[in-house]
This record gives C-alpha cells, sequence and structure tokens, in this order.
C-alpha cells in the first residue's frame, strides 16, 4: 500500500471522486488505513475510513479500493470491471461476497481503474507466514480451525451450485478455440508461460503442461462456474464462520472439482510444502472430498489430475511473483525462485521429475 504523502494524495483524490456519488454528504472525509499485506500477490488494494455527515447524522463507513495494478502485474491481464461484474451477480446469490456500490474504468483518478467494497469485519487466514506455521490460525482451538475448514468449504460449494447460465456468468468463461473449458485453459496457460518466461525453458512447467495434455479426462465433464483462486486465504472469517469469498480475477467455467484441487493443493503447500505438520482440528484431504461431493453432489473422480493442474498454474504464476521480487530489489537478479520454489518442488515430486536446483 502507499505509505505517507502518497496514500493521504489518493484519500484526497478518492474524497474528491466520492462526493460526486454522494451529493447529499456533508463534510466527507477519507482516511488512508496501514494494512500488514500479509496475504495475495496480485491484487492492489486500499484500505479507507470514509466519514460524513448526513442530514444532521455522522456516518462512517469502511471501504476497500480493488485497482489494477499500476507497476508489475502477476497476471497477463487484469479485469477490474469483469471482477466487479462477477461481484455484482453473485451478491443475488447466497454466496457471501462484499457489497460493491461503485466502478470507475477512467484510470486518471487513481492512476489504474478501480471498484469500491464494503469493509468487512473479521480475519483472513494468512499466507505469509502461511497459516499451518504462523499467525492467528495457530493460536485458535482446534474446534474453531474445523469449524472455519467447513464453512469456507461449504462456501466453496455454494459457488459450484450455482446456475451460471441462468446467472448469466457465461462471460467468465476462458476464451480460445479449445473444443472444453479445460482445453482453453491449458491454452491459457501455455501462453501466460510463454509470456511469463519470455521464451525460456522451464525445467518444471513444461513438462507438466505435456503431461496435462496427455492425461486430461477424455469424457464429457461437467462445466460449473469456477471461483479460480479457492482457498481460506480469500476468505474472511468470524468465529470459525465464513463471511465473505474475496479476489475473482481468476474466475472461469471448467468442471468445478479444479476448485476443490486447488483448496487442496494450497493446503499442501502451506504444510508439506515447508516440512510442516497440519495444525489439528483440519479435516482430511478425504474427508474434505467426501464433504465438497455432499454439497455439490458432483463427483471429485479427477481431483488428482486437477490438483496437478493447480501446481502447474500456480508454478506459472510464481514465475511472475518472483520477477516481481527481483524488479523491486528484494532478490538478487540471478536468484532462481522462478524455477526453484515449494510449488515448483511440490510439482516435480507429485509428476516424478527431478528435483529443481
Amino acid at each position: 500500500m502507499a505509505e505517507g504523502s502518497e496514500a493521504e494524495r489518493e484519500a484526497k483524490q478518492f474524497a474528491d471522486w466520492l462526493a460526486k456519488r454522494m451529493p447529499s454528504a456533508q463534510a466527507l472525509s477519507v482516511a488512508p488505513v496501514l494494512r500488514s499485506g500479509a496475504t495475495g500477490f496480485s491484487s492492489d488494494t486500499l484500505l479507507f475510513d470514509l466519514a460524513w455527515r448526513e442530514r444532521g447524522a455522522e456516518h462512517r463507513k469502511a471501504l476497500v479500493v480493488r485497482r489494477a495494478p499500476l507497476g508489475h502485474r502477476v497476471f497477463p491481464a487484469y479485469d477490474i470491471p469483469r471482477q466487479h461484474r462477477i461481484l455484482r451477480i453473485l451478491a443475488t446469490t447466497d454466496v457471501p461476497v462484499p457489497r460493491t456500490p461503485w466502478l470507475e474504468e477512467d484510470p486518471a483518478i487513481l492512476g489504474s481503474p478501480f471498484f469500491v467494497m464494503e469493509r468487512i469485519e473479521g480475519r483472513i487466514p494468512t499466507d505469509n507466514p502461511p497459516y499451518h506455521v504462523g499467525g492467528w490460525v495457530t493460536e485458535i482451538a482446534p474446534a474453531e480451525r474445523s469449524a472455519l475448514w467447513w464453512s469456507g468449504l461449504d462456501a466453496l460449494a455454494s459457488i459450484h451450485r450455482l446456475d451460471w447460465r441462468a446467472l448469466g456468468l457465461s462471460f467468465v468463461d476462458t476464451p480460445g478455440a479449445g473444443g472444453t473449458p479445460l482445453l482453453r485453459q491449458l491454452d491459457d496457460y501455455e501462453r501466460f508461460l510463454a509470456w511469463a518466461t519470455q521464451g525460456e525453458r522451464h525445467p518444471t512447467c513444461e513438462p507438466a503442461l505435456t503431461w496435462l495434455r496427455a492425461n486430461r479426462p477424455r469424457e464429457e465433464e461437467p462445466v460449473g462456474f469456477c471461483w479460480g483462486d479457492a482457498r481460506p486465504g480469500n476468505m474472511i472469517f468470524q468465529d470459525g464462520r465464513c463471511v465473505a469469498v474475496l479476489d475473482w480475477e481468476m474466475a472461469t467455467l471448467g468442471n468445478p472439482v479444479q476448485d476443490l484441487a486447488w483448496w487442496l493443493f494450497l493446503d499442501r503447500h502451506h504444510s508439506e510444502g515447508l516440512g510442516a505438520p497440519r495444525l489439528a482440528g483440519f479435516p482430511s484431504r478425504s474427508q474434505t472430498v467426501e464433504r465438497w461431493e455432499e454439497r455439490t453432489a458432483l463427483s471429485a473422480r479427477h481431483v488428482d489430475y486437477y490438483e496437478i493442474f493447480a501446481a502447474f498454474r500456480f508454478a506459472v504464476i510464481m514465475i511472475r511473483v518472483a520477477q516481481g521480487f527481483i524488479a523491486a530489489g528484494a532478490l538478487p537478479r540471478d536468484a532462481r525462485l522462478a524455477t526453484n520454489n515449494i510449488v515448483t518442488q511440490l510439482l516435480s515430486k507429485m509428476l516424478g521429475l527431478p528435483a529443481p536446483d
């Protein structure tokens, strides 16, 4: 997040912008809020406290601004209007999402397009440190961890039960010529990989993509609305209950089991990938798969395939994350994080490839 004078400047610009959308508000003020930065790689998130007077009464509201990245991009494209549209549709369903009252596509206001959403009170399991080894999740009772996991999984299942056609969510489908959502996604991530590596060979991602193409399910698969970045670290919890699902930039159509596989792989990344045991209270993989099948009435028969697909996609994303660290001066230019990281280590293990070096 911006700090000091930059944060104050952004708050002033945001306040001026809000004043035009709240003409009856008097003495409107916006104050920037510092955040921990403990979760997420790709988003540019600004927190503000809004205060105003209207009809003699004092009002306060906590807001979040999701802005397209100003500098280094993890993904080739970052479609803010698309994310806002998804959230507005989901607000009409039983999926818990924040309200999103405003969208601004003019980059002149805050440097790039953005949308505004309400800030929901609660806690988010941390990615840095991963929640199995640090942060508040390590401090709660096993019973609350179990409740957190099940509530998050039930929210995920509610996404997969949506009638995406009736809701008008067909626009999230990955574009391309492939005959199935999976083929279109594989093509899309092949392009992503080429963009990220700039034509250089990646010793883990390339053989993984070959394996995924050769071993993809051949029968017709169910097509549902997929969250894309399905993990506890993209949820807000209150006392073990999921009250908001966040971060929809990876949403697409596909076999919903791919979300379950991403959920499982990210948890594996946060435990096995670090050489750490899973915390007491978290349900097992088999229990999780069984519960998801019960809640969705879908089969998880290809969950192992889609977990490799999850690891491959995350490995491609990590290339850009590593490049961002180098660009920011956080890593030396010869750092090998793009090819040797927790994700590529797990992916190599899953496919029986040589360990990255």
